[in-house]
C-alpha cells in the first residue's frame, strides 16, 4: 500500500569546512559525522533514520566530498554505494542537490519529487515533520518549489529569515498550510530581526527545499544553462556506469558466478571520473538560495509549508549547548565523558572533553572549553559565532595541519 511518498526522493547534502565547531570538527571530519546529542548516533545517521522512515531505505541519497565517502559509508552501511554521489571539490549546494536531482531523473523519471535536507540538523518532533514533508511533496506536485520554514523562537541574528505570502490551500486542498513565499531574506541585524518577529510573517530559512526534478532542472538549464549541461553530462556518464556494472552483473550470473564477489561496483567509475574531471571543477560555485529558491521567489513559484517542530542548525557551541542537559545545577554542559570534567565554582560553561586527560575549571564562568589531542579552545560563550575567524586567522598563519 502506497504511502503517498512512493514518487519521492530524499537527497542528503553532507558537507561542510569544519570551521565553525573547530577543533571538534574539521575539514576532514566535518560536524555531521559526530554524536552532538550523546546519544549513539551521530548527526548524518539520524537525518538518514529521519528520511529512511518517510520514503524507504531506496530513496535516500547522499551527496558528499570523496574524503567523507569512507566515513559516511561506514556510519551508513545500509545505504548502497549508487546512492553516494562523490564531489571531488566544494562547489556549493547547487551543484549538488542538481547532480543527485539529475541522476536520480534519469534512473526514476522526470517527474519524481526530490527534497534536500542538511545532514547536520538536528529536528524534534517526529510527527510534526513528516507532516511538513507531506505538505511539501504535495505542494511541489503542484509545481511550486516548496521550504520548510521554522518557527523563530528568538530574534536571532544567526538564520536567514523567509516572508511568508498568501495562503495556497484553496489550490492545493492536500496541503492546507502552504503559503507563496514572498522574499527570502540575508540574515540580518538585532534591530531587524526583532522588527521581523514582531510581524509574524517571518519564519526561519532552514534550507530545506522539496521540489519536482523536472521544474528545478528546467530552471537551472534557463538561468544557470552552463552548471545544467555540465551536471547532464556528469549525470549521463554516472548512468552510463550504471548500465556498465548492471551488464557485467548479468553476465557473472550468466557464468554461474556470485555477481557479489566477482562484480564490484567501486570497478566501474570510468565515465563518471572522466566526466568530474572535465566538468566539475569550472562549475559555478553557488548557493542553492541564491541560484534557485530567491529568483523563483520574485516569479512566484516558491512556496513554503510551516515546520513546527524543534529545530537546530548546531551552527555553534551554544548551539550544541542548548541541546544537551545541564550536568550541574550550574548550568554546565559537557559533550563527552563526565569523567575527563572537574568544575570548581564554575557556571554556564560548554565542556568538550577529548583530549584523553582530566579538564579541571576552577571559577570559569560562560566559557567554551574544548580539548582535544592537538588542539584546545578557550573562548568566550558570547564569542561563540566567531570560532572560524580563530580557524581563519590559524590557516593564515599555516597551521594547516589544524585545519
Amino acid at each position: 500500500m502506497s504511502n503517498g511518498f512512493d514518487d519521492f526522493y530524499a537527497i542528503i547534502p553532507a558537507g561542510g569546512t569544519g570551521t565553525r565547531l573547530w577543533p571538534l570538527s574539521r575539514e576532514g571530519r566535518p560536524k555531521f559525522l559526530f554524536d552532538m546529542l550523546g546519544q549513539g548516533r551521530t548527526l548524518i545517521q539520524t537525518t538518514f533514520d529521519r528520511l529512511a522512515a518517510i520514503c524507504g531505505i531506496d530513496h535516500v541519497c547522499v551527496s558528499t566530498g570523496e574524503r567523507h565517502v569512507a566515513a559516511v559509508r561506514e556510519q551508513l552501511p545500509e545505504l548502497s554505494a549508487e546512492h553516494i554521489f562523490a564531489e571531488p571539490s566544494p562547489r556549493d549546494s547547487t551543484a549538488a542537490i542538481a547532480l543527485a536531482t539529475a541522476v536520480l531523473m534519469r534512473r526514476h523519471g522526470d517527474d519524481i519529487i526530490v527534497g534536500s535536507f542538511a545532514a547536520d540538523h538536528v529536528i524534534r518532533g517526529k510527527l510534526a515533520f513528516i507532516e511538513a514533508v507531506r505538505q511539501a511533496v504535495q505542494t511541489a506536485r503542484a509545481g511550486y518549489v516548496t521550504t520548510i520554514g521554522i518557527a523563530a523562537s528568538r530574534p536571532s541574528t544567526a538564520f536567514g529569515y523567509i516572508h511568508e505570502g498568501g495562503s495556497l490551500a484553496a489550490q492545493i486542498p492536500d496541503a492546507p498550510d502552504a503559503t507563496l513565499v514572498e522574499r527570502f531574506v540575508e540574515k540580518p541585524n538585532a534591530v531587524t530581526a526583532q522588527a521581523y518577529l514582531s510581524t509574524g510573517e517571518y519564519r526561519w530559512n532552514a534550507g530545506m527545499f522539496v521540489m519536482r526534478a523536472s521544474v528545478l532542472m528546467d530552471h537551472l538549464h534557463k538561468e544557470k544553462p552552463r552548471l545544467a549541461r555540465a551536471i547532464d553530462a556528469i549525470a549521463d556518464a554516472i548512468v552510463d556506469d550504471d548500465h556498465a556494472y548492471a551488464a557485467a552483473v548479468e553476465t557473472a550470473r550468466a557464468q554461474g558466478e556470485n555477481p557479489r564477489e566477482s562484480v564490484h561496483r567501486e570497478d566501474f567509475h570510468a565515465h563518471r571520473d572522466a566526466a568530474m574531471a572535465k566538468h566539475w571543477p569550472s562549475l559555478e560555485k553557488i548557493a542553492f538560495d541564491y541560484a534557485v529558491a530567491e529568483p523563483l521567489s520574485v516569479e512566484g513559484g516558491v512556496a513554503m509549508i510551516p515546520g513546527d517542530f524543534g529545530w537546530d542548525d548546531v551552527g555553534d557551541f551554544n548551539s550544541v549547548a542548548a541541546l544537551l542537559p545541564s550536568v550541574d545545577e550550574r548550568n554546565n554542559k559537557v559533550l563527552g565523558s563526565l569523567d575527563d570534567v572537574a568544575t570548581l565554582d564554575s557556571a554556564g560553561d560548554v565542556i568538550v572533553a577529548g583530549g584523553e586527560r582530566t579538564v579541571a575549571l576552577l571559577g570559569v564562568n560562560d566559557m567554551v572549553v574544548v580539548d582535544t589531542p592537538d588542539a584546545l579552545l578557550v573562548a568566550p560563550r558570547a564569542r561563540s559565532q566567531e570560532v572560524k575567524a580563530m580557524v581563519k586567522h590559524l590557516a593564515e598563519s599555516g597551521a594547516d595541519e589544524l585545519l
